[in-house]
């Protein structure tokens, strides 16, 4: 892969990853744009892991809270709020893992990376996060995530496996339909990504080891940092920004992008 096309990637997945526009479907519409050849599901995770490192660090007192709930479950303390958080977590990943499973094993995956998927999704996706954002009341605090909103936001996320939905922007969507503030919908949606990333990285990083292809892992080592530092910004103005402006901008740039993509795809 020529050094652009990696500082490319690594750029547009740390702008997006967060934000409720889909970095899959930005990752996947990269090669066609540049005319290149697809940069392919293991580069795509790369990136994806270097941004868990952006929300890890980002929210590094909740990251601190999962490690102590980790040894509070382990000794049998199921009560506290550290073992919440990771046990709903844990419950939340359940959904998404077993079916990307699924759709890994049944090698669907690759057959919906296509432009017409995603602009279907962008377009239809953006609508309903517009709805949910301004239907939705603001009650809740992440203290307050029990078991049946987390199971909720966590068949959500199964959606975000086509690509174009926006695994960010499907929880948050659901999160603001349940009634979360705008600021604590995004964290729990941030929340959520750590194990889902750690889960999608183990299982293709297995599958790039035993490949043992040098070369990729290594663009895919600098395409990680890349990506961390661009999430990492993003991360920060995007938390600050949703404590005074809605998800909007974002949903009418789903739209046109939709829009833009299905006539590219259909003309």
């Amino acid at each position: 892969m020529n050094t652009f096309h990696l500082f490319m990637l690594a750029l547009i997945q740390g702008i997006t990853e967060f934000l409720p526009v889909s970095s899959s479907g930005h990752l996947i519409l990269l090669p066609q744009f540049l005319n290149v050849e697809d940069q392919g599901l293991m580069l795509d995770v790369a990136v994806h892991v270097g941004t868990l490192g952006a929300v890890m660090l980002y929210f590094w007192r909740d990251m601190l809270r999962l490690l102590v709930g980790v040894g509070h479950v382990a000794t049998g303390r199921f009560s506290t709020p550290q073992a919440r958080l990771f046990l709903l977590l844990s419950f939340a990943t359940i959904p998404v893992v077993i079916a990307g499973l699924a759709l890994k094993m049944a090698g669907v995956m690759e057959s919906l990376r296509s432009m017409e998927v995603i602009g279907w999704t962008m377009l239809i996706f953006g609508i309903v996060l517009y709805v949910a954002d301004k239907k939705g009341t603001e009650t809740k605090r992440s203290d307050g995530w029990n078991w049946r909103d987390a199971l909720i936001m966590g068949l959500a996320q199964v959606v975000a496996l086509i690509p174009g939905t926006s695994r960010s922007g499907i929880t948050i969507t659901a999160a603001r339909g349940l009634g979360y503030t705008r600021t604590e919908a995004a964290r729990l949606s941030m929340l959520m990504s750590v194990p889902t990333i750690m889960a999608s990285g183990v299982l293709l990083g297995k599958d790039v080891v035993e490949a043992g292809d040098w070369t990729q892992i290594k663009e895919a080592g600098i395409a990680a940092g890349l990506a961390f530092v661009a999430a990492l910004l993003a991360l920060t103005l995007m938390m600050r920004l949703l404590k005074s402006t809605s998800f909007t901008p974002y949903v009418i740039y789903r739209i046109g992008l939709g829009v833009l993509l299905l006539w590219l795809a259909y003309s």
